[in-house]
C-alpha cells in the first residue's frame, strides 16, 4: 500500500513538537520534511529541538527547512520561550551533533520544491499559522493542485477565541492565536480551491490535557517518546492546556474517532474581530472536526508513544 505523503508546518509551540512526535509513529504516513514557521516560537530553538526530536526518534533522514515569513500580530513571548525549555530538554541533548538535515532554503521555498517534486498531491499538515502556505501559494500558484488538502488546528467557530482582550488591546475575544497572528495570509489560502479540514477550539476546548494522563505518560517512561512528551506535558501543566496540535494531527491516524461537519466560513482581517474565523453563508465550505472519541484519542496517543 502506498504511503499517505505529507509535509508538516508547525510553530514551535510545545504541542507543536509533539504533533511531529505523533506524524512520526504513523506507519502508514510518509513525511516529506517539516517546515518551522517563526510564530509561537523562538525560531532558532524551535528549529534546533525539531531536529533533535527527529533524531531521537530515529528519522534523520527527513529535512527540516525555516521559514522566514513574518506575521502581523507577534504571540506573547511567554508563549514563545517555550521553545527555548524544549531545545534544552536533557533527554533531547544526550548527543553531541545533530544528523537531521537543516536545508539551506527557505521554508517557503522549501515547501514549493517539495510539492513540485512530490509523485502525488501532498497533505500539509499544519499546527500553525497559515502565512509559510500563503508565501509559498504566492511564489508557485502551481502547487495549488499539488496539495491533496490542508488539515489544519486553527479558528473558532461558535466558542469564543483565545485571544485575550486583556492582552491584545481593541480586540472582542473572538480570534484564535494561528488565525490572529496573520488573518490577512489565512484569508488568501481561504481564497483558494484547497480543501481544508479544520480543528477549531470548538472542539478542543474539550480535550484538556489532565493530570492523569500526564501521570500515565510517566508509568511508561522507560520508553523515550512518552518520557519526552511527559517532560512537555509537565511544563504547562499549570495553565489551561487542551490538546490542540496533537488532537489535529490524531485525526491523520484515525480518522474514525472523529466527526466531520461542514461550514460556510470567511476570515476576518481587520477590526476588533480581526482573526475571526466567522459563519456566514457563500462563505469557503470547510469542514471541521466536530466530535472525537476521547477516551479513545488519549488511549491512541499513549500506545503510539509507547516507543
Amino acid at each position: 500500500m502506498n504511503k499517505q505523503l505529507v509535509l508538516m508546518d508547525h510553530d514551535g509551540g510545545v504541542d507543536d513538537y509533539l504533533a511531529t512526535m505523533l506524524l512520526l509513529t504513523m506507519e502508514h504516513i510518509e513525511l516529506l520534511g517539516v517546515v518551522v514557521t517563526p510564530a509561537d516560537c523562538y525560531v532558532q530553538p524551535a528549529v534546533s529541538a525539531t531536529r533533535k526530536i527527529i533524531d531521537l526518534m530515529g528519522f534523520s533522514h527527513i529535512p527540516v527547512a525555516e521559514s522566514t515569513v513574518r506575521g502581523i500580530n507577534p504571540f506573547p513571548r511567554l508563549y514563545r520561550r517555550d521553545s527555548l525549555i524544549v531545545d534544552h530538554l536533557p533527554i533531547l541533548n544526550q548527543n553531541e551533533f545533530l544528523t537531521t538535515p537543516l536545508v539551506k532554503q527557505t521554508g517557503q521555498d522549501f515547501m514549493v520544491q517539495v510539492l513540485r517534486e512530490a509523485p502525488e498531491p501532498v497533505t500539509l499538515m499544519v499546527t500553525g499559522p497559515l502565512t509559510t502556505v500563503a508565501v509559498a501559494l504566492e511564489k508557485a500558484p502551481d502547487i495549488e493542485s499539488k496539495i491533496a488538502k490542508i488539515i489544519w488546528m486553527g479558528g473558532a467557530l461558535n466558542v469564543p477565541g483565545n485571544v485575550e482582550k486583556s492582552l491584545e488591546a481593541g480586540q472582542d475575544g473572538s480570534a484564535e492565536w494561528n488565525v490572529y497572528w496573520d488573518a490577512v495570509s489565512a484569508a488568501q489560502v481561504w481564497e483558494t480551491q484547497i480543501e481544508i479540514i479544520m480543528c477549531p477550539l470548538d472542539l478542543t476546548n474539550n480535550v484538556p490535557v489532565t493530570s492523569d494522563l500526564v501521570q500515565k505518560m510517566g508509568k511508561q517512561r522507560h520508553y523515550p517518546i512518552s518520557d519526552l512528551a511527559g517532560q512537555c506535558y509537565a511544563l504547562v501543566i499549570p495553565q489551561d492546556y487542551y490538546f490542540w496540535d496533537v488532537l489535529a494531527t490524531a485525526y491523520l491516524g484515525r480518522p474514525e474517532l472523529y466527526q466531520l461537519r461542514e461550514w460556510e466560513t470567511e476570515i476576518i482581517t481587520s477590526g476588533i474581530s480581526q482573526g475571526r474565523t466567522k459563519i456566514v453563508s457563500g462563505g469557503k465550505q470547510i469542514l471541521a472536526m466536530d466530535k472525537v472519541d476521547k477516551d479513545a484519542f488519549y488511549s491512541y496517543i499513549l500506545q503510539q508513544w509507547a516507543r
